[in-house]
């Protein structure tokens, strides 16, 4: 029998990524509004990416994969992919982008910051190590399709930790996707369709994020992340239950 209540979590979740949305906008709209635009394609954008070929092309994707490998938001540099190249280059880039500050972090973790990450994220790097062991790729896939969690620490615990480099990277690169469609569409409204655009990048994220709680309540396989993550994803009777209950 499912419960009356409707199946959900934490309201909170949805919560952080549309005020993160609805930042974005202010912001793109702000650009718009008072003229930056002219200046900030005068600036770094129209001088060094738009219309250089793949000379700019490269120059955004590493400039996002370091600001992804320090840990800055990842949604943030896919706005500004469509907002720079429109949604089919911005999905391209900013995807690239993601994956190798994915791989710069995990790389750095493994090789030059082992004592450092181990010694502040003892107990993340533990858990994170049991659940992605033994299907990295699946595993991986789930992690990164919750719209919440932190990428750096992700990369950051995977990489001191046992997992296999090339399945971390290849799930983590499909789970991305998702959230790239919605940042990516969401800055190219700023200049086209911005009100179909920017409606349809809030309804794809509030579904993508769902979408990613639910698949992971049902194939996790009883593997559990961090205390918070849980209490986050779910405030009693949640989408576990109904996973349980209709499987």
């Amino acid at each position: 029998m499912i419960p009356s209540r409707p199946p959900g979590f934490h309201l909170r979740v949805l919560l952080r990524g549309l005020v993160l949305i609805v930042t974005l906008v202010a912001v793109g709209f702000l650009i718009e509004g008072f003229g930056f635009r002219d200046a900030l394609d005068t600036g770094w954008i129209d001088a060094q990416i738009r219309g250089k070929g793949l000379s700019g092309d490269a120059l955004f994707v590493m400039v996002g994969a370091l600001f992804i490998g320090i840990g800055l938001p990842r949604q943030a540099v896919c706005f500004l992919g469509g907002y720079a190249f429109g949604f089919i280059e911005g999905v391209l880039w900013s995807s690239l982008a993601s994956v190798l500050g994915c791989i710069c972090a995990f790389y750095y973790a493994r090789f030059l910051g082992r004592s450092l990450v181990v010694t502040r994220f003892p107990d993340r790097i533990a858990r994170l190590d049991a659940f992605l062991e033994g299907n990295t790729f699946s595993m991986s896939l789930l992690l990164r399709l919750l719209p919440i969690g932190s990428n750096l620490l992700a990369n950051l615990a995977a990489g001191v930790s046992g997992v296999r480099a090339v399945p971390f990277f290849l799930g983590s690169a499909l789970g991305y996707l998702p959230q790239t469609f919605v940042f990516v569409l969401l800055g190219s409204g700023i200049q086209v369709d911005p009100v179909f655009r920017i409606g349809t990048s809030v309804i794809l994220f509030i579904a993508s994020g769902v979408l990613g709680v639910w698949l992971y309540r049902r194939y996790r396989h009883g593997r559990r992340l961090d205390a918070a993550t849980e209490a986050a994803l779910d405030e009693g009777d949640g989408l576990d239950d109904v996973a349980t209950r209709s499987g």
